[in-house]
């Protein structure tokens, strides 16, 4: 009976330590996911900017919108390391306790959610700020550096 608990209890551990660990990792690495903001987040700011020939005042404008975003998910990055360390405390634990499990895993997705929501909020406010043709012209470099990132993978034995 004990090895059967412990069967399906390990998968969920790995689970909520999967789930704990890949939202920290996204934080951690800003150029991961990020509704396609991944290099305004990750830094990239001026760059993206000159690829659209971005304005002085809309280089200023989105700066601030950014330098707020990434402000704001400092604190979310600071929960999701420390929900990874109590994930991986429970994992080690003699024995695993799935409710603990499950409440860490619950809160890591609603902390995912809160970086999804602001991260979606900050794209929005950028979109209002550059133009129509700005925005095509950014999305169309986005999704060649994703295809070249995807290509890189590729090649490399990954997805």
């Amino acid at each position: 009976m004990r090895s059967l608990k412990l069967k399906h209890l390990i998968p969920a551990a790995a689970m909520a330590l999967a789930l704990v660990t890949g939202a920290a990792q996204a934080q951690h690495h800003p150029g991961m996911g990020g509704q396609g903001m991944g290099p305004l987040m990750g830094g990239r700011v001026e760059h993206m900017l000159d690829l659209v020939d971005a304005t002085d005042a809309q280089r200023t404008q989105i700066k601030t919108i950014m330098d707020a975003a990434r402000s704001e998910l400092k604190t979310q990055h600071e929960t999701l390391r420390s929900l990874h360390e109590q994930g991986l405390t429970l994992f080690a634990a003699t024995n695993v306790d799935a409710a603990a499990i499950e409440a860490l895993r619950q809160k890591g997705s609603a902390v995912h959610e809160q970086v999804s929501k602001r991260m979606s909020q900050a794209m929005i406010d950028v979109a209002r700020v550059l133009t129509p043709e700005q925005r095509t012209k950014l999305a169309a470099k986005l999704k060649q550096r994703q295809a070249r990132m995807a290509e890189h993978m590729k090649s490399r034995g990954g997805q």
